[in-house]
């Protein structure tokens, strides 16, 4: 059977903990430095925590060192990787290939973790993943803007490699690890866990002539990625792995989305019976429906999977907006109504889009059925005006609470030994020594309810096996030890990492060539000889180390010709501006855009 894994975010312990008890198969989690959220780093020791429940239910923690790496950090890189690995990681995502380099020529290191290159190694080909595989990459985690057929032609080409993709969350406009407007812009690379988001500024968009085709929009923000609805098709394309992102997001927000899309893997799972199945164990129960509409986003899209299509960016806000809940329909002095079905507490949060096409937002102060008194009243609300709300009350005092529990189901088989008894379930046996004392009544009910006291452990006992001829007295205090015996015995089975082979290399496959060596974010003296040795003639120091003031800051698939209706390959109207098109931030600085339309492609340079 094909295993499929749900990768939850963990921006920290806390996180990673409700992440597995809502259901994800693994949790990613950052790394004190070197990984691609500079804000989200964890102590070794909270990961030694995480490693430890994770794998009490087989689930994986990988920790994300996925920058890229100066010289003078190579040392304290690898220490950290070794660290790692004494802790019970499962793997390891990797941006650099000079500190890949280092990794993979230690085989003590490669015999106790695995390797997975990172989505900002710009894996969008089958080129590209098949040279990772040559290297030794036991998984890929793939662009997010490729569609079902993409992911489908890679796995076709490259079937023996695990292909990782992003199902849920914020959506970066450009390829990742091919950003470079936070360092060009502010001096903070995005490549070094630092981005400052300028992808969600607002931009004019002119034309050659210095005429404003749009004015101060959030042209390059994106919506929020969502395929909740869209597991199957990515399952039969060959992914096996699928990543929520958000890696700063808080508890809730891992709670509510985790627990949605556990739901639904499993619903595939049971239209499919031996054909899939999840790759760590247990079932989960919650206090709550998941509903992604209550948690951050920014509207949703399922971006380039079937193709490109209209309405995958936000141009009025890269905020928040939550769930639609009705419009406006009639105002008083202190107060108005809302017409829809939606119910309100006290201190939800309300946006709306006003005139100017602004977002405005407010606090519910006191509800009364659908006439809402807030705290205080918006200048620009009018009747008629969409609602949405972003901070529903009552569904975060829910997630505040436990609200999820995972038990993994267990079959006891009781049996007798020649000097007493043994108990065994999920490949564990333990036994004790005590006299065959033939019992003068029935005793299945009595070792059901002994053995079934697992309350307080990860599991929960959904049948005891006796044999037919089982007719023993065994005292409770005995059968008692015998279940304490058997779940400190499994306990201590399932607290070692779960089983990774060896990377292994595949045989030697072209190194994919870019148009400009710094793309290639060679940041270091190991990465340089790495990829000397892949055969690169022309070597070129990262962008960050040697900033050029008319280079290619941003490939994106995102394209604003055809987001504004005027790409005519795509059955859009002529434009009638003169191109080149150029974005001006509010402070005067300038882009020019170039449309690649043999690639599909938007490409921004700095001016």
């Amino acid at each position: 059977m094909t295993n499929l894994e749900l990768l939850a975010p963990a921006k920290n312990l806390e996180c990673g903990i409700a992440a597995i008890d809502h259901g994800a198969d693994a949790v990613y989690i950052g790394a004190p430095r070197f990984g691609a959220r500079a804000a989200a780093g964890n102590s070794i020791d909270d990961i030694r925590q995480l490693c430890h429940y994770a794998h009490l239910y087989a689930a994986s923690v990988y920790v994300t060192v996925n920058t890229i790496i100066y010289d003078s950090e190579l040392d304290d890189t690898m220490s950290l990787v070794h660290e790692l690995a004494d802790v019970g990681v499962d793997a390891i995502l990797i941006q650099d290939m000079g500190l890949f380099s280092l990794a993979s020529s230690n085989t003590q290191l490669l015999s106790s973790i695995s390797f997975h290159a990172s989505t900002q190694t710009d894996n969008r080909s089958p080129e590209k993943v098949r040279w990772l595989r040559s290297l030794g990459f036991r998984r890929v985690v793939l662009a997010r803007e490729l569609s079902v057929q993409e992911i489908a032609e890679i796995h076709r080409e490259v079937p023996d490699v695990e292909l990782e993709v992003f199902v849920h969350g914020a959506l970066c406009v450009s390829y990742s690890g091919l950003c470079y407007a936070s360092q060009h812009c502010f001096s903070r690379s995005a490549n070094r866990g630092a981005c400052a988001q300028f992808c969600r500024m607002k931009f004019d968009l002119l034309d050659a002539n210095g005429v404003e085709i749009e004015h101060q929009r959030h042209l390059l923000s994106l919506k929020d990625l969502n395929q909740l609805n869209h597991l199957d098709e990515l399952i039969h394309a060959g992914a096996t792995s699928f990543k929520i992102e958000g890696r700063l997001k808080d508890v809730s927000y891992v709670k509510n989305v985790v627990a949605a899309y556990n739901q639904q893997l499993d619903n595939i799972i049971a239209k499919n019976p031996g054909v899939y199945q999840r790759s760590s164990k247990g079932h989960c129960t919650y206090t709550f429906t998941p509903n992604l509409r209550k948690t951050f986003n920014r509207g949703f899209t399922n971006y380039f999977l079937q193709g490109r299509q209209p309405d995958i960016f936000s141009p009025d806000t890269p905020k928040a907006m939550g769930e639609y809940v009705g419009t406006v329909k009639e105002i008083r002095r202190d107060s108005f109504n809302v017409a829809g079905t939606a119910s309100f507490a006290n201190g939800d949060g309300l946006c709306f889009i006003d005139s100017n096409r602004e977002l405005q937002g407010f606090r519910v102060n006191r509800a009364q059925g659908n006439r809402l008194f807030p705290q205080q009243m918006p200048r620009s609300l009018c009747a008629g005006t969409a609602l949405y709300r972003n901070n529903d009350q009552e569904f975060e005092r829910l997630l505040s609470r436990p609200s999820g529990q995972r038990k993994i189901p267990v079959s006891f088989s009781l049996a007798t030994t020649p000097d007493g008894f043994s108990l065994s379930a999920e490949g564990c046996k333990v036994s004790i020594v005590c006299e065959h004392q033939v019992a003068e009544k029935p005793q299945r009910e009595n070792i059901e309810r002994q053995l079934s006291r697992l309350g307080g452990t990860p599991f929960q006992c959904s049948g005891v096996e006796l044999p037919d001829n089982f007719h023993y007295f065994i005292p409770s205090s005995l059968l008692s030890d015998l279940r304490r015996q058997w779940v400190d015995a499994v306990l201590d089975l399932n607290t070692k990492p779960v089983s990774s082979n060896p990377t292994a290399k595949t045989g030697p496959s072209n190194l994919p060539l870019y148009s400009y060596g710094y793309l290639y974010n060679i940041s270091n003296r190991e990465a340089r000889s790495f990829y000397a040795a892949q055969g690169l003639k022309h070597i070129e120091p990262a962008f960050e180390l040697q900033p050029s003031h008319h280079s290619l800051l941003m490939q994106c698939r995102h394209c604003l010709r055809y987001a504004l209706g005027y790409c005519v390959k795509h059955g859009g109207r002529t434009p009638k501006w003169s191109e080149p098109l150029c974005l001006r931030l509010g402070d005067g600085r300038r882009f020019r855009l170039e449309f690649d339309c043999h690639h599909c492609q938007m490409n921004v340079y700095a001016e």
